[in-house]
């Protein structure tokens, strides 16, 4: 008995599940994760800081007039600025023009590398990194000394390089999102089922992708709205070189409230195409209920 009794209490101590084990176990892993999140929270907490502090700072400045009292002046004196009308219009024709070119050449590049070429993945992945390490004002001197002369006086010549400057943005989204799908599978039932390599992009492939051409659409706005190196030195009036070489020294809140109209505008974009998506989403899901 003496023996039965000591080999039970050696099964309870080296039994993770005992009585007596859980408690110790269950604490000190309640102390590693509440360690865990309380410093995920203060590093969470400080880049909130670092981010939103200037934000507020700007949006408070551009909702004040001169008395630094609250008012939608700013605002309300943006449209009728000099010079602000065509550079609006010129970024926004430039940040489509972009877009087009873009998807137009990242789709395809993506499906087929993903399809046909796996094992250069990587090295897509290197190459579309350059653009990031290759200064912008190195690729506008390089453009402006081989470019035609009909392109250099174009303003589409910005449209081209945007491209390039948008490119590891939209591959990466558009490698994530089709990293996300048996994209192999669907594309040989689509063809076995007698669909054209265009109807199989246009009607399977586009369909999974919606999020990530999203993604890729937004950044690629956010960028072509916020350059300023480019269109400086290609003597261009985009909305970042009207907002440097606007000068009202009488009221200095019109240049923040430019500003913080694009930053917000690209916030208010995202959102608005994230909940048509999503909307969109549920509204085929329950047609898919429906129909079984």
């Amino acid at each position: 008995m003496a023996s039965i009794n000591q080999e039970i209490a050696f099964l309870e101590l080296a039994d993770p599940h005992s009585k007596e084990g859980v408690p110790a176990h269950s604490s000190t892993r309640s102390r590693r994760r509440w360690r865990i999140r309380w410093w995920r929270g203060a590093v969470l907490f400080l880049a909130g800081l670092y981010f939103l502090l200037p934000l507020f700072a700007g949006l408070k400045f551009a909702l004040e007039n001169i008395a630094g009292k609250f008012s939608f002046q700013a605002l309300q004196n943006l449209p009728s600025s000099p010079g602000f009308s065509g550079a609006f219009w010129l970024s926004f024709r430039l940040a489509l023009v972009t877009v087009v070119i873009s998807s137009f050449l990242m789709i395809p590049t993506a499906i087929y590398v993903h399809l046909k070429l796996p094992r250069m993945r990587r090295a897509m992945d290197v190459v579309t990194v350059l653009p990031i390490v290759i200064p912008p004002i190195i690729l506008i001197l390089g453009v402006e000394g081989s470019a035609p002369l009909s392109l250099k006086s174009s303003p589409y010549l910005l449209s081209l390089l945007y491209v390039i400057l948008a490119m590891p943005f939209v591959y990466r989204s558009l490698d994530a999102g089709l990293s996300a799908i048996d994209l192999k599978t669907l594309t040989e039932a689509s063809r076995s089922l007698g669909g054209s390599w265009f109807r199989t992009m246009r009607s399977v492939i586009l369909p999974n992708l919606r999020a990530s051409l999203l993604s890729a659409t937004v950044l690629t706005l956010a960028l072509v709205f916020g350059e300023y190196t480019m269109a400086s030195l290609d003597n261009w009036t985009t909305i970042p070189v009207w907002i440097v070489q606007f000068n009202d020294a009488t009221d200095g809140h019109i240049q923040v409230a430019a500003s913080m109209m694009g930053l917000v505008g690209t916030w208010v974009l995202l959102t608005a195409l994230i909940f048509t998506f999503d909307r969109s989403q549920s509204k085929r899901a329950q047609r898919k209920t429906g129909l079984l």
